[in-house]
């Protein structure tokens, strides 16, 4: 099952389109446990052309935490998916039509270092050295299934954790030093959610549920990888042909154009 579930939703993001149902059998029954979402997880990492660069961390919704008891979720980002405009210039991300596309407000952390394998305790504290640089960001979420999100954490992680694109942006060279971060996302002008980033508690502690998943995957991270490390203004749909601008108080904004995800 998790390799037709893989090759399903692979073939869909190749080809830029989207898919109706949920492809197992039954249709719309997605993985039940943790560990069989991230079977068909790896097995799409293993037929996806790409190089993994980083990856996404989520939050598992409260209604989902007995089912899936974990704090946190990931998925991969891969290489061509990691956008970094040039200052003022905006960010250009596709999504797939049909599917879902949302953009999520995010700090993105750049890991110094190649981590050590097997520890699985890590905790905010402990990776502050791995920490290269921190970024203001922007998770673009897409997939070829509209309702991937409404079938739970399952759903999302087997499908590369709902993940198209991470937009790195200016570095906030005080993080050591700050302990929040206000953010307002806004779509065509109009605001949308307003959050606040605490530093330790979140981006940090992404960062350690991260190391830890990867330990129990029998991986490790590499000098290098971006770390998208949760929403924080909201999860906001978004379409083709919009535009989005993200707004961190005190360290700058990304702006996003939406594109067509193409074959």
């Amino acid at each position: 099952m998790s390799e037709h579930i893989a090759t399903a939703f692979t073939a869909a993001r190749a080809a830029g389109r989207s898919i109706s149902h949920y492809p197992s059998n039954p249709p719309n029954t997605a993985p039940a446990t943790l560990a069989e979402a991230y079977a068909v997880q790896a097995a799409a990492i293993a037929r996806w052309p790409d190089a993994v660069a980083g990856w996404k961390v989520a939050r598992v919704p409260g209604p989902f935490a007995a089912q899936y008891p974990d704090e946190r979720l990931i998925g991969p980002a891969f290489a061509a998916n990691i956008h970094r405009p040039v200052a003022g210039a905006m960010a250009q991300c596709p999504v797939f039509e049909g599917g879902f596309a949302a953009v999520e407000a995010e700090i993105v952390i750049v890991v110094a270092q190649d981590t050590p394998a097997g520890k699985t305790d890590w905790t905010a504290d402990d990776v502050i050295p791995f920490v290269r640089s921190m970024h203001i960001g922007v998770e673009v979420a897409s997939s070829p299934l509209a309702t991937l999100n409404d079938l739970g954490p399952g759903a999302v992680i087997s499908d590369f954790g709902n993940n198209w694109g991470v937009v790195v942006g200016a570095e906030i060279p005080n993080w050591r030093e700050v302990q929040t971060i206000d953010v307002e996302t806004f779509i065509d002008g109009q605001s949308v959610g307003t959050g606040t980033a605490h530093i330790k508690p979140g981006p940090l502690g992404a960062l350690a549920f991260t190391l830890n998943k990867r330990a129990q995957q029998g991986a490790a991270l590499r000098a290098g990888d971006v770390i998208s490390t949760g929403m924080l203004t909201g999860v906001h749909d978004i379409r083709i042909g919009q535009q989005s601008r993200h707004v961190f108080a005190g360290c700058g904004e990304l702006r996003v154009q939406i594109t067509k995800a193409g074959g």
